[in-house]
């Protein structure tokens, strides 16, 4: 198991970035979910997918951290964080802020559908395993998730 989850780290890394969008908050949420997994072991079965369980295990710590603060929706990446949402190299500054922005205006049930498929790339049927909802739930809040960004960002649909 420990060998799957140093394999799963770059996986890993990427979703609680995408969750939390805060290098520090994504940083912190990986920790959490690496001890809950060694501490709770026992509970993965070796049949299932260690990504999976895993994945849900960030989710939920996510959640659980999210509540623990009671934030609101629109809390996360402050603009001066703007230049940690995207790969440097992948667009200008203020077009990664502006994305940044546009992300965090996201309510978090479509954030979550967002990171799973298409920053992790995780299939529809994957995502509503992890998160225990219908595919079709997946599909409509992944469809309102980029209607809202287009419209932020001010992209054509």
């Amino acid at each position: 198991m420990r060998e799957g989850l140093i394999a799963l780290l770059p996986r890993l890394r990427r979703l609680a970035r995408a969750l939390a969008w805060q290098v520090a908050d994504a940083d912190d949420l990986v920790q959490v979910v690496l001890e809950r997994a060694l501490a709770r072991a026992e509970q993965w079965r070796p049949d299932a997918a260690l990504d999976k369980w895993v994945f849900a295990i960030a989710r939920n710590a996510w959640r659980d951290e999210l509540r623990a603060r009671n934030r609101s929706q629109n809390l996360f990446a402050p603009e001066e964080d703007g230049d940690t949402v995207a790969d440097v190299a992948a667009a200008p500054p203020a077009q990664r802020l502006e994305l940044a922005m546009a992300l965090a205006a996201l309510p978090p049930d479509h954030r979550e559908v967002v990171a799973l498929v298409l920053v992790e790339g995780t299939s529809y049927s994957e995502a509503a395993e992890l998160l225990e909802v219908p595919v079709g739930t997946v599909t409509s809040r992944l469809a309102r998730a980029r209607a809202t960004l287009q419209a932020h960002l001010g992209t054509e649909a």
